[in-house]
C-alpha cells in the first residue's frame, strides 16, 4: 500500500529549486530537513535519518559527488528522487548506488512558480511502482500537476523544447553578432527576441549547456533541425511555414485538451 510522504530531506535547499520545494513542502504540512554546501557526513546523516524521501535539488554535474556522500546513509525504504532537467543519466546514477526506491522528476517550470495551470512536473519510473505513485501524489499535494513518462521520452521531449531552443537561440544571435554594422538594422521584434533570451544567455547559459551536453537525445534534435534548415536552403520555406502553423491548429488544441483530461483522470 502506498504511504504518504510526510518527512522530506532536501539537498541543495538554498538553491532556487530547493528553496521552492522547502517552502511548498512546509506549506503542505511536511517536516522538512535541509542540506546544502558544504555537504558533510554528520549533517547529512542527521538530515536523512527517518526521512521518507530524499530530494536532490542539485545540478546534474554534482550528482556523482553528492550521491557518493549520501548513498551510504540511505536506508532501503527511503525514496531517492531528483529534479534534474535530464532524466536518463541521473536515474542511472541513483539506481547504481541505492538499492531502495528511486524516482526521477522534472518540474518543467524551474524554481519560480508560474500560473497554476503551468506547474507541470514530469515523474519518471526508476525502481518501485509504489514509490512512483507516492511521489506523484506528493507533487500534487504541493500544488503541481504530475504526469508519468519514461526517462527516454522525457529526454527526447526536453531535447526539443529546452535544448534545441537554447542552441538555436545562441547560434542565431552569434550569427547576427558576427556582422559588422548590424545594430542599425535592429527592429522592435528583434529587440523582443533579445529580451526573451537575456536570462538564458547572461545568467543560465552554464545550466543549459550542461543540460544539452548530458541529454542523450540532443544531437538527434540538432540533426532534425538541420534537416529543416536544408529545406529552407532549398527554397521551400512555405513547407516550413505550413508545418509551424501546427501550433495554432485544431490538432494542437485537441492534444492540449487531451493532456488536461488525462490529468483529471489520474486525479479521480
Amino acid at each position: 500500500m502506498s504511504r504518504e510522504i510526510r518527512t522530506l530531506a532536501v539537498v541543495g535547499a538554498r538553491g532556487e529549486m530547493g528553496a521552492m520545494f522547502v517552502s511548498r513542502a512546509k506549506a503542505a504540512g511536511c517536516e522538512v530537513r535541509t542540506l546544502d554546501k558544504p555537504l558533510v557526513e554528520k549533517a547529512a546523516r542527521e538530515a536523512l535519518a527517518g526521512a521518507d524521501m530524499v530530494l536532490l535539488c542539485v545540478p546534474i554535474d554534482a550528482m556523482g559527488p553528492v550521491l557518493g556522500i549520501l548513498a551510504p546513509l540511505l536506508t532501503k525504504t527511503q525514496i531517492l528522487c531528483d529534479v534534474c532537467s535530464v532524466k536518463a543519466t541521473p536515474l542511472r546514477q541513483m539506481l547504481a548506488v541505492h538499492e531502495g526506491p528511486v524516482v526521477g522528476t522534472h518540474p518543467l517550470f524551474g524554481g519560480v512558480l508560474p500560473a497554476p495551470e503551468d506547474r507541470r512536473v514530469a515523474v519518471c519510473p526508476g525502481r518501485g511502482d509504489e514509490a512512483l505513485a507516492e511521489v506523484s501524489a506528493f507533487m500534487e499535494r504541493l500544488g503541481f500537476i504530475s504526469f508519468t513518462v519514461s526517462a527516454r521520452e522525457h529526454d527526447q521531449g526536453q531535447s526539443l523544447v529546452q535544448g534545441l531552443n537554447f542552441v538555436t537561440t545562441v547560434a542565431y544571435l552569434a550569427t547576427v553578432a558576427s556582422h559588422e554594422g548590424v545594430l542599425k538594422f535592429v527592429t522592435p521584434s528583434f529587440r523582443r527576441r533579445l529580451e526573451a533570451a537575456r536570462k538564458m544567455c547572461l545568467r543560465d547559459a552554464p545550466m543549459f549547456e550542461a543540460m544539452f551536453e548530458s541529454n542523450p537525445a540532443s544531437q538527434e534534435a540538432v540533426r532534425i533541425f538541420r534537416s529543416h534548415l536544408n529545406v529552407a536552403a532549398g527554397g521551400d520555406v512555405d513547407l516550413l511555414v505550413e508545418r509551424a502553423r501546427w501550433w495554432w491548429s485544431d490538432e494542437a488544441r485537441r492534444q492540449e485538451t487531451t493532456s488536461g483530461a488525462d490529468h483529471a483522470t489520474n486525479q479521480a
